[in-house]
């Protein structure tokens, strides 16, 4: 997977690649489906969500540029997959899930695996954030917003990095948007496909 996947794809963070190698992946996918688990595909998770290819979690992780140090915010935490690895990449996560049966699928995934030092799951709608642990160094979004919501560029701290996929339901560009000394700045790094980010600010 971290060799013809990631690194022929142009994923370079020695750090992303080396928590790649470290997560068992298939402990986060349901029996029936971990045959899939080192596939650059999707898989489905259940509740109608499915987990992203690892490629497209490697590199979200690796636009945040995180050194360590950082707080981070996890929007959409599914089966506790990417959580698991920006743990890995950073100081502490903070994970929120909007489906109160995959957060506590992933909260046993993670407690199982050992992951859960790093990581705390939270339900609630990620597309307001989570305010009770702002501000946050950089914050990951596992789903497609019509726009980036307010609620998550405002619990960015200064400077802080914001990676999300915009778009339609169908087709998305995965946005990074950056914030430091007050400005906003975004661009696009590569077209996607994500399931809807539900909730106040996302898809209702």
């Amino acid at each position: 997977m971290v060799d013809r996947q990631l690194r022929r794809r142009g994923i370079t963070d020695e750090r992303v690649l080396a928590a790649m190698l470290a997560i068992p992946r298939e402990e986060f996918l349901p029996l029936e489906v971990r045959v899939l688990s080192y596939r650059d595909d999707p898989a489905s998770i259940g509740f109608g969500q499915t987990i992203s290819q690892p490629y497209m979690v490697a590199l979200m992780a690796q636009c945040l540029e995180l050194k360590g140090t950082e707080v981070v915010l996890d929007v959409g935490t599914g089966s506790g997959y990417a959580a698991a690895l920006l743990g890995v990449l950073a100081a502490r996560v903070v994970s929120i899930e909007l489906i109160e049966g995959l957060a506590r699928l992933a909260r046993q995934n993670l407690k199982r695996t050992g992951w859960d030092r790093t990581v705390t799951v939270v339900a609630g709608d990620g597309s307001v954030g989570y305010r009770e642990g702002a501000p946050y160094d950089a914050i990951a979004v596992a789903a497609a917003a019509p726009d980036v919501p307010d609620a998550l560029v405002k619990q960015l701290r200064d400077p802080g990095r914001l990676v999300i996929p915009v778009g339609t339901r169908n087709e998305q560009s995965l946005t990074i948007v950056t914030k430091r000394k007050g400005v906003v700045k975004s661009r696009i790094e590569t077209h996607c496909r994500f399931v809807p980010l539900l909730g106040d600010k996302g898809w209702r």
